[in-house]
């Protein structure tokens, strides 16, 4: 996904030193990144990581125990104009019990203020949903779809999906990928995805935030992190060889034979010096990646056994 202009441009959003605690729990600590206008971000991360949390308090939909956020200049809590340029789109979203998709529509439209009725229309047809059925009469799918049909009708300059394609299936969330990339390609604003479904959304990603336990773990743009680690495969003792000295994210062994992923990327001489030993090099997909930095963040607190079974449950589900 292409960065939309390459000027200057200030942040929509500044966050300074957030943290949150729920007595002794902290959902968020000390977190400090800023979003850039019309850039699509990835917000990834475990189910417990820390990141409706934080889409909540940009959105004034929750507060923070401590530290700074600005929003389009300003603090979003209880500010119209800030906060009717924002569009925050959830898995859990809720609705009136006599409502019915057009009513939602309806209503976003009054308040979004660069709502596009012909797109949702033609959303509407593509996710071929049924506007006049009572929304808690909707199936999971179809509750989904109200979701991102808003969420991209909106076209607010600052828009939050928090997993609510999780309810599609792999036809509509394809969809709505397709659909989010053209709109974005002709209308850009600053989008950001929560997803565990990584592999799926990573190619829209241009900046990814990796949050676990209420810490920022990775905050680069995505074309940097897809090059940031490698896996060397090939016979054990000639790994341990190359491997000396370099930081080390996850090892496989298979009897004579290992495989190791090592973080950073590799010189021109450290390649060949590869070929040479006979080892196989391999790219780490940017799942991967989050994969091996959120169980290295964990070690102190879970086995890297329970820790890969953990995600890999959430990523697949």
């Amino acid at each position: 996904m292409r960065d939309i202009g390459s000027e200057h441009r200030d942040p929509v959003v500044k966050v300074r030193n957030l943290s949150k605690h729920y007595r002794d729990f902290k959902a968020l600590d000390s977190v400090s990144f800023e979003l850039e206008a019309n850039k699509i971000y990835g917000l990834l991360g475990r189910n417990g990581a820390g990141k409706t949390t934080l889409m909540s308090i940009l959105t004034a939909q929750g507060f923070s125990s401590s530290g700074e956020i600005e929003v389009f200049g300003g603090h979003p809590y209880e500010n119209d104009k800030i906060l009717s340029r924002i569009c925050f789109i959830r898995e859990s979203q809720k609705y009136p019990d006599d409502f019915k998709p057009r009513h939602a529509f309806a209503a976003a439209k009054i308040f979004f203020e660069n709502w596009d009725q012909e797109l949702a229309e033609r959303l509407v047809e593509d996710f071929q949903l049924p506007l006049n059925r009572r929304i808690k009469k909707l199936s999971r799918g179809q509750l989904s779809a109200v979701g991102v049909i808003i969420g991209l009708a909106s076209r607010a300059e600052l828009t939050f999906f928090d997993e609510p394609y999780l309810g599609l299936d792999a036809v509509a969330r394809q969809l709505f990928y397709d659909r989010l990339v053209q709109d974005y390609s002709e209308h850009p604003r600053t989008i950001v995805l929560s997803s565990h479904l990584i592999d799926e959304v990573s190619n829209l990603l241009e900046h990814v935030i990796v949050i676990d336990k209420g810490r920022i773990i990775i905050d680069d743009d995505a074309e940097n992190i897809r090059g940031s680690a490698v896996t060397v495969v090939g016979a054990a003792a000639r790994i341990e060889h190359f491997v000396a000295g370099k930081e080390i994210l996850h090892r496989e062994n298979f009897a004579s034979l290992a495989s190791v992923t090592i973080n950073g990327q590799l010189s021109t001489a450290e390649r060949t010096e590869a070929n040479e030993l006979g080892l196989e090099l391999a790219p780490v997909s940017l799942q991967q990646l989050v994969v091996r930095k959120t169980i290295n963040a964990d070690a102190d607190d879970f086995s890297e056994k329970t820790a890969a079974e953990a995600f890999t449950k959430e990523v697949t589900r």
